[in-house]
């Protein structure tokens, strides 16, 4: 038997020791995860994001909306009081990267699809102060004049493809044409909603004439947290299509 005395005062047995322990430790946390087939559990009404949203997404990132607002209910009372049901992995599993965030100068936004109107959304992203004088948030009127490039958000869905993200070759195909529909008063938006289900549609940023990065960061806010129905959304049924997803 190894007395404790050879770990206080010999480095290399203790070097050894805490490698071993730390190994021995990692081994047992890591290789059951190889025996389980998903380790996110199912949640229906999660889906990709449509292309106008995912356009909205990547102004979001680009204008640093991250630095202040994060997307991450977390299970405290508090929390759930004032934001909503706390959140789910299965909401972030098609997000690359994950919004989580670990930064509140703005409030959570991870619930706050639907919670404004469009109009409302879009003024308070021109004018923050028009409608909360206390807000303290930088204005972001560009949004409103530079128009989005339809023709290239295939290439971002066909990426997204790539790691994982269920986007079919038909949602690829008609990327473009999604991405205007959902923007447009009075367009067909029976397929584009078929293939987005509770994605924001008709005119987003006051301007039915054109389709701007507004309309596209309106479109992402108004998708977040709506996905899933937490009305009838219960955490034993995800568990068991959970493990029914995890069959061969």
């Amino acid at each position: 038997m190894i007395k404790h005395e050879r770990f206080e005062t010999n480095s290399i047995v203790l070097l050894v020791g805490i490698l071993l322990t730390v190994a021995i430790g990692g081994l047992v946390e890591i290789v059951p995860l190889f025996t389980i087939g998903e380790t996110i559990e199912k949640v229906e009404g999660v889906r990709p994001l449509s292309p106008l949203e995912l356009a909205g997404r990547n102004i979001y990132i680009a204008e640093g909306c991250y630095n202040c607002h994060s997307q991450q209910v977390r299970p405290f009372r508090d929390e759930v009081e004032r934001y909503g049901h706390y959140n789910l992995a299965a909401e972030s599993i098609y997000d690359h990267p994950f919004q989580w965030g670990s930064k509140r100068t703005g409030p959570d936004l991870a619930r706050v699809g639907g919670k404004y109107s469009n109009d409302w959304q879009a003024a308070h992203l021109i004018d923050p102060r028009s409608v909360v004088p206390e807000s303290i948030m930088p204005t972001y009127p560009h949004l409103a004049r530079q128009d989005v490039e339809p023709a290239e958000i295939g290439a971002d869905l066909h990426a997204l493809s790539i790691v994982g993200v269920p986007y079919s070759e038909e949602m690829i195909a008609e990327a473009a044409a999604d991405m205007v529909a959902q923007a447009t008063p009075d367009a067909d938006t029976e397929a584009l909603l078929r293939r987005y289900p509770k994605a924001a549609i008709g005119d987003l940023d006051g301007d039915p004439t054109r389709v701007t990065k507004m309309d596209a960061l309106v479109a992402y806010l108004q998708s977040l947290g709506r996905m899933v129905d937490f009305t009838t959304y219960r955490p034993e049924l995800a568990g068991e299509a959970t493990t029914e997803g995890s069959q061969p």
